[in-house]
């Protein structure tokens, strides 16, 4: 864990670390004023690098693959919405609103005008970057209204709806991106520009359609679940009710706003479990490098009346995120928010990212809009789940299941249900492709040959790997303080995995029923340890692990069909930088079915790599039993067969 910045830093951006126990914010020491602070100094901080009309805001780094053109779009755009954010939440007051209000209507006015040198890119093209900017223009304008657009000419009217216009009949991929247009549209509609019925509700219609349990959606087509459900599926929707509420679509509206509200509810119910104790949002998914944007939801369900969230919890959790970013280097010290996580870093990041990308950050500060006097403002912070208790928590939507430990605050979500696979993707994403995610570890995303961490994997006699390809999950759920999750896979021909994961205290029991040739090699990897720039490698009687100088340790023990076992140790492979340690067992497959056990650690508590796992394992002709801690057994029968279950539950008892 990362030292906390002293207190006076002069790191733009960074809030003073918490005051003593006792204030309002006694968790994170944050109250509204260093948010409103934190806004205006990224807002500050981007000003040397803006066009003379304040149209283009070209940042430092590599382009993105639309091209310089769209990233100083994408400049404007995005830190045009948090000026909007500040600007309403201030109510228009012109000591604070004025500068921003200038700058940002200089900049609309040339942007659009297709004829000025600062003109913006069109959205002539189907799925064309421009869409993207296009709705945080739109809702950053309908924020503003009353101070902003209502205050413009008529001539500079007319190229904003002419520019937003393009999107009209275009195209976009079937994602989130969908919602784009519904929002851009709608806003064209009140004021008066081109726009198509059809094409407001065809997003409304798409997310309706991905729908899974618990107020979760999968991202398109697929299982693509990550933290575009909170920044993107159910903002975007709600803010559409807020502009069609006046509308010929007000009556749909108000319809689909108490569905939509009651989603984020039972979203946010789960959400708020995978936030770590040290403030840490879940490390998984892609688009990674927007940071503050985890926690847009939080600030949502306040905004909306939809959340099951104390109001302290909601400012406890959504400033602990703040706190975490800040206090571990973004921004950085130019007060500029870089490609990566923590630190720059290539690898976290996708093709579609330019400089400008990581300021969708700027929906981490919806919160502005709730006035001072309400109560997510001025109610004492409560403590996250995790700061309260050990949490074991079934999310049958995603089929992800949520494990935390209080002593060290890390929450690991075992992972049995989403796989980040487009259609037509033949490649593994490490940001999905991972048995577990943490709050604390960050998966391998540089090459580093073999050893993947958190997998479960089998290689060829020529070296060729098999990744993960299409999951499918066989149910989460949580019985008597134990946590299973389970799904199957089949990434190769001939090749079939079903995986199963037992999580109770600070230890993971994994089941896997393995079909595969003779001679191919099975490997199963633990955590993956970094960020601290060293590792210390023990290999006891039982664990093989690796520790840091934090206190951390990530460790495996086989139980069940494993060989061998070795710790894997590369340098700069992760967005959290320094020595990658990931602990693995192997063993050679003897062909066909075979089952293979182990059980893994990842914890801030020390771990004897001498001491017996907490757990007792038979093989009985084609039975599997499990013993845990306290008398739990479970028991399946191993039953190799051409389609899932291969792993058939017999009884789960206590005999305590």
């Amino acid at each position: 864990m990362s030292d906390s910045v002293p207190r006076g830093s002069s790191r733009p951006g960074c809030p003073d670390p918490p005051e003593p126990s006792g204030s309002v914010s006694p968790h994170t020491g944050l109250v509204r004023a260093d948010w409103e602070t934190s806004a205006d100094n990224l807002l500050d901080a981007v000003r040397p690098y803006a066009s003379a009309s304040f149209a283009r805001i070209s940042l430092p780094g590599a382009p993105s693959w639309a091209g310089p053109d769209s990233d100083a779009l994408e400049g404007f755009a995005r830190t045009f919405l948090l000026a909007a954010l500040r600007i309403a939440g201030a109510q228009g007051d012109p000591a604070i609103a004025g500068p921003l209000l200038d700058r940002y209507a200089r900049g609309l006015a040339a942007g659009a005008d297709q004829r000025h040198a600062d003109a913006w890119p069109r959205i002539d093209a189907d799925g064309c970057q421009q869409i993207v900017e296009s709705a945080s223009i739109a809702i950053a304008l309908q924020l503003t209204r009353p101070w902003l657009w209502d205050n413009l000419p008529a001539a500079a009217h007319d190229h904003i709806v002419q520019w937003l216009g393009g999107i009209v009949g275009r195209q976009t991929p079937r994602s989130n991106w969908v919602l784009f247009r519904t929002v851009v549209e709608e806003f064209l509609a009140i004021v008066g520009g081109p726009h198509r019925h059809d094409e407001i509700v065809d997003g409304l219609h798409a997310i309706a359609r991905w729908q899974l349990d618990d107020g979760w959606y999968t991202d398109g087509e697929g299982r693509r679940v990550d933290h575009y459900n909170g920044w993107a599926l159910h903002l975007y929707p709600l803010l559409w009710t807020d502009l069609a509420a006046s509308g010929p679509r007000s009556a749909l509206a108000a319809e689909l706003r108490e569905r939509y509200r009651a989603r984020l509810r039972a979203f946010l119910a789960d959400y708020v479990q995978l936030i770590g104790g040290d403030g840490a949002p879940l490390h998984q998914g892609r688009s990674l490098t927007y940071r503050l944007a985890t926690a847009a939801s939080l600030w949502t369900g306040a905004l909306f009346d939809a959340t099951p969230l104390a109001p302290g919890l909601t400012r406890r959790a959504a400033s602990g995120i703040l706190r975490y970013f800040t206090d571990r280097g973004a921004p950085d010290d130019a007060g500029l928010l870089r490609l990566g996580w923590l630190r720059p870093f290539r690898g976290t990041i996708q093709p579609y990212s330019g400089p400008a990308s990581p300021y969708w950050a700027s929906k981490g500060f919806l919160g502005l809009l709730l006035p001072p006097s309400h109560p997510v403002w001025v109610e004492e912070e409560q403590p996250l789940p995790v700061e309260r208790r050990d949490v074991l928590h079934a999310l049958p939507g995603p089929n992800w299941l949520v494990q935390a430990t209080h002593a060290d605050g890390i929450v690991r979500v075992h992972n049995h249900g989403s796989d980040g696979v487009a259609r037509g993707s033949t490649t593994d994403n490490p940001h999905y492709a991972r048995l577990c995610f943490t709050t604390v570890t960050a998966p391998r995303s540089v090459p580093t040959g073999p050893v993947a961490d958190a997998s479960i994997t089998v290689t060829d006699p020529d070296g060729t790997q098999t990744g993960w390809g299409r999951i499918q999950p066989l149910g989460a759920q949580v019985t008597d303080g134990v946590g299973h999750a389970a799904s199957w896979h089949s990434p190769a021909p001939g090749v079939r995995i079903e995986s199963h994961a037992l999580a109770f205290g600070r230890y993971e029991v994994r089941l896997h029923a393995v079909r595969a040739p003779r001679g191919w090699l099975v490997r199963d990897s633990g955590y993956n340890l970094s960020g601290t720039g060293t590792a210390t490698v023990h290999r006891g009687k039982r664990w093989t692990s690796a520790s840091d100088r934090a206190g951390r340790c990530t460790a495996v023990a086989g139980l069940h069909g494993y060989r061998t076992s070795d710790v894997d140790l590369q340098e700069e492979v992760d967005a959290l930088g320094g020595a990658s340690a990931v602990p693995y067992l192997l063993a050679q497959h003897p062909g066909d079915d075979r089952l293979y056990a182990s059980c893994l650690v990842l914890s801030g508590e020390p771990l004897d790599a001498d001491a017996e796992p907490p757990v007792v394992l038979s093989v009985v002709a084609d039975e599997v039993t499990i013993e845990l801690p306290g008398g739990d057994v479970w028991a399946w029968r191993f039953a190799p067969a051409e389609q899932p279950p291969t792993l058939v539950p017999i009884s789960r008892s206590n005999h305590r």
